[in-house]
């Protein structure tokens, strides 16, 4: 089992509004639900949002826009990090000034 992974050798997956880079998952030796990559928001609205059993952490590379973690809405720039607690609906959108946001993400087990 291979214990890392090179970017430029993952192929991205594109929905509609959003693209996925999955980087560490099961196969790299992740266990209980943990993975991690990069996600890059195209979306002006919070349409497609989620809620997981377990907790994810978000790290913004890029881009400009707002999350909403709950009830909890706030921006979102290069640095921010934020966590979203089991079972809390969460969503992102970007400006419209900025093509995306590009986010680094963590799902862990709690």
């Amino acid at each position: 089992m291979k214990l890392y992974v090179n970017q430029v050798d993952i192929s991205p997956i594109k929905f509609e509004e959003y693209e996925y880079i999955p980087l560490l998952t099961e196969e790299n030796g992740c266990q209980a639900g943990c993975r991690t990559g990069l996600l890059m928001y195209t979306q002006l609205e919070y349409k497609q949002g989620g809620i997981h059993e377990d907790q994810e952490v978000f790290y913004v590379l890029e881009g400009t826009g707002s999350a909403l973690v709950g009830e909890s809405e706030f921006k979102l720039y290069p640095g921010i990090c934020f966590i979203v607690p089991p079972g809390l609906y969460h969503s992102i959108k970007r400006d419209k000034e900025c093509d995306y946001v590009k986010m680094f993400f963590f799902h862990a087990a709690v």
